[in-house]
């Protein structure tokens, strides 16, 4: 049997030559090049996105507190830390300072010494007066032995003309000194009298020389020092005082705001606040309504209304400054109501857009708008019952140019 050739020749196949050692190294070189082209272009990408970043200051959102039987804040108020009671002790009369035994800060009781005027004008007119009193009384004790004696003297007389022994002249005589003597008497004990309340008298003006405290309270103010006039009305002039001390009682300490009268059907008698001190931002004081004060101001539109603490404490001081967030009484909720789970971040975070709110939360370098639902408001934090979670890093003031997906950077401090 005969073979074609031609024919076999057609049917083999061709096998391309193998690569040279130099053929496979400068394939992988390429390769390499163009990964790291792919690299510097990714690089440079996140360069230029990172340059468009927006600056923002951002704020994490953290776990509302549970508990307190109160609601969320229904009205928001600024006011004072006030004492109800406190006054400006000063002398009864105008005299000059000699002593004063106080200082700020120190604690005083009721009827303490604060101060002594100078006493050496009214000490010898008490002297002078003691004087009189005992002159008078002496002069009494003189008239009491001679009525003795003239009233033993009349009887005599009496027993005598009775004996027809004198003569009725002399009856008459015996009579005249006792009756004189009895007058005398009567105005002598008179005269004691009047120097008893002479004496009183001059005793109450040493007395008025004393400066006591009115109430058990604190001196926060020393007014005048050792050898300052004082008097207890304005004299005219910059040379006399009016007061040796301010005492504050701190048992009356309170607070008392204003409430634009728009808004003053929130509040009501005993309902719950809090107060935040402008000194302790982050501390949190339970309150409680005392009063609305009947009648408004109209120059303001305001009407004040006087809160009280529920404890004191020393750190609470007259005249501080004091934020007060009234709560919204809630106490036929049910008690699941008051454990749903918030948030509270700055009020500043929250934004609005028509009826929609809204925050801003950054995730991988971008913001993503989100929307919520929020609660009460207190102390400049705003409740977010849904929306966000705790640990959410929001956008904490709005600015230009924020948008879904939009590059963003932390503005350095």
């Amino acid at each position: 049997m005969s073979f074609d050739q031609n024919a076999l020749d057609s049917l083999r196949i061709e096998r391309s030559p193998e690569p040279t050692r130099n053929d496979r190294q400068g394939g992988v070189y390429k390769w390499f090049i163009a990964a790291v082209l792919v690299l510097a272009a990714v690089a440079a990408a996140y360069a230029l996105f990172r340059d468009n970043a927006i600056e923002v200051e951002t704020v994490t959102a953290t776990a509302a507190a549970t508990g307190g039987g109160g609601g969320g804040s229904v009205l928001n108020a600024s006011g004072y830390v006030v004492a109800r009671r406190q006054a400006t002790v000063s002398a009864k009369v105008t005299g000059k300072v000699s002593e004063v035994l106080i200082e700020e800060g120190m604690e005083v009781k009721e009827g303490q010494l604060l101060a002594r005027l100078d006493d050496t004008t009214t000490r010898p007119q008490l002297d002078l007066a003691e004087r009189q009193l005992d002159a008078t009384t002496k002069n009494l004790q003189e008239v009491e032995v001679r009525l003795a004696e003239a009233e033993r003297n009349l009887r005599r007389t009496q027993q005598l003309r009775a004996d027809k022994l004198v003569s009725e002249q002399a009856l008459d005589s015996a009579q005249a000194e006792f009756g004189a003597l009895q007058a005398r008497l009567e105005a002598l004990k008179s005269e004691v009298k009047v120097a008893q309340s002479s004496v009183r008298v001059r005793n109450q003006d040493l007395d008025d020389l004393l400066v006591r405290s009115p109430f058990d309270g604190v001196v926060v103010s020393k007014d005048a020092q050792p050898g300052e006039m004082i008097s207890p009305i304005s004299a005219g002039g910059g040379f006399t005082r009016t007061g040796i001390a301010t005492v504050v009682d701190m048992d009356s300490r309170e607070i008392e705001v204003d409430v634009n009268e728009a808004f003053i059907n929130r509040v009501k008698a005993g309902q719950k606040a809090e107060a935040v001190l402008d000194a302790y931002g982050d501390w949190t004081i339970p309150c409680h309504v005392i009063n609305i004060v009947p009648t408004a101001d109209r120059q303001k539109a305001t009407v004040r209304v006087r809160i009280g603490f529920d404890q004191l404490d020393p750190r609470i001081l007259p005249d501080m400054g004091v934020k007060v967030s009234f709560l919204d009484d809630r106490a036929g909720e049910p008690a699941a109501a008051s454990a749903r789970p918030a948030v509270r971040v700055p009020s500043e975070a929250i934004m609005k857009d028509g009826e929609t709110t809204f925050v801003w939360r950054v995730r991988d370098d971008s913001v993503e708008r989100v929307a919520v639902r929020t609660g009460g408001e207190r102390s400049g934090q705003t409740e977010v019952l849904s929306g966000i979670a705790a640990g959410d890093v929001l956008v904490g003031k709005p600015v230009e140019g924020l948008a879904d997906g939009a590059p963003v950077k932390k503005k350095a401090e």
